[in-house]
């Protein structure tokens, strides 16, 4: 088993797969805190803190962090979520001491110089003025409002010019202090690794972190659905649609997953046949399901011309609708490869499988085996996948936004309220 896993006596978790065909690794930090961690006042600091990991520490300037990774041809990163926020580095196999020594010191000793926390407050505004001149992310910004009204959840994850300008290193500091904490903290790496070496470094290298667990979120609680129109001049219209989905420890996620990928998860699906193949009514259409600790998101987007948007939404309910109850035996079994191969793809990448070790660690407390993650594919049947599919069209309203300008984007969403009195709906109960 190549896969080993250690747990401090912190409650820190080093997970480690060692890759002997490789000369490089990947690795890095993945701490459970996110988006929905933030108090109203605290709006967007997760994101800013992740910015200014990079912007020096006590011991390196931040030209110093770059220089000394990319002297060695390595690279590293960092990105933030609703429920995690991760650094990392991808190193050759003789500097995996040299990574992991720079990610403990961005977030053991982070120097959160003024100069330099003004200078990235006015990056994320310009970040923030750039995501508002995106209209996909624009419309999934409204349908997140929406489905997590007055939530941290529905949230931006960048804040506003407003919450960033109240933040000083103090706030920093503090927020650092009360949501980095050991047993919420997981030092994933693959690759090129020696799983003894490593957690002998990360012993000493994160000693300061507390071990008391951080606060916990509050839950999560998915909004009463409803509608809403943006009005925008745009060339196109842009649609959304989400439901309530089902939380990571889920049983039937993965017959969710399957659903979801027949639906919309690619060329061969559903929605991407009948609605661009046969009708051409657009570019892009997808669906796809993000679980979360405990409560999930199954959402919908396509983009066409402001015309067309009623008969658009009319035909993603009708194909959804009708998917429920005639979802095939050849077309799960479609999804199921796709999974599969998807899965086993990611081994192959050092990089890919450093973060789903991570991910297994933080969701489910332990790495998942692929023989355990294959089984629970194969486990997907066509009657599972429909069960799954009835439960995510009774479990909330549909919410439902639209982007852009002429007056059919209110017909559009009103027909999106056809899935609420769907056969399937109607056969669950």
């Amino acid at each position: 088993m190549s896969v080993e896993i250690t747990k401090l006596p912190s409650g820190l978790t080093i997970v480690t797969d060692t890759m002997p065909h490789l000369e490089t690794a990947a690795l890095g930090v993945w701490a459970g805190v996110g988006g929905r961690d933030e108090k109203p006042n605290e709006h967007g600091i997760s994101h800013l803190l992740e910015h200014m990991a990079f912007k020096g520490t006590t011991r390196r300037s931040s030209r110093e962090i770059v220089e000394e990774i990319e002297a060695v041809g390595g690279d590293l990163n960092a990105g933030t979520s609703t429920e995690t926020t991760a650094y990392y580095a991808r190193v050759m196999k003789a500097d995996v001491p040299l990574a992991l020594d720079v990610l403990s010191d961005i977030l053991a000793n982070p120097s959160f110089v003024p100069d330099e926390l003004e200078r990235e407050k006015s990056v994320i505004v310009q970040e923030i003025g750039a995501a508002q001149d995106t209209p996909d992310d624009v419309v999934f910004e409204h349908l997140n409002e929406l489905c997590f009204p007055e939530q941290p959840m529905g949230r931006s994850l960048l804040g506003t010019a407003k919450t960033l300008k109240a933040f000083d290193r103090d706030m920093l500091r503090g927020y650092l202090s009360t949501h980095y904490r050991a047993p919420d903290m997981v030092v994933a790496a693959a690759g090129a690794v020696d799983h003894k070496r490593i957690v002998e470094d990360v012993t000493q290298k994160f000693a300061s972190f507390e071990a008391t667990p951080a606060p916990k979120p509050q839950a999560a609680k998915f909004g009463k659905g409803g509608s809403k129109v943006v009005h925008r001049e745009l060339e196109q219209a842009h649609l959304t649609l989400a439901l309530e989905g089902v939380p990571q420890a889920d049983p039937s996620l993965f017959s969710l997953q399957v659903f979801t990928n027949t639906l919309g998860g690619g060329m061969s699906s559903r929605l991407f046949q009948e609605v661009r193949e046969k009708r051409g009514l657009c570019y892009s259409i997808y669906s796809f399901h993000a679980p979360y600790s405990d409560t999930g998101f199954f959402g919908l987007y396509t983009g066409t011309d402001p015309a067309d948007a009623p008969e658009m939404m009319e035909v993603i309910v009708d194909v959804i609708n009708d998917a429920v109850e005639t979802l095939t035996e050849a077309e799960v079994a479609r999804a199921k490869a796709q999974m599969k191969a998807g899965l086993l793809m990611a081994l192959e990448s050092c990089s890919s499988r450093a973060e789903q070790l991570a991910r297994h660690v933080l969701a489910y407390g332990r790495p998942q085996t692929v023989e355990e993650l294959v089984a629970r594919i194969d486990g997907v049947s066509v009657e599972s996948s429909r069960a799954a599919a009835r439960a995510l069209l009774s479990r909330s309203r549909p919410a439902v936004v639209a982007l852009g300008s002429g007056r059919g984007l209110d017909t559009a969403v009103s027909f999106a309220e056809g899935l609420t009195t769907s056969k399937a709906k109607t056969l669950l109960h």
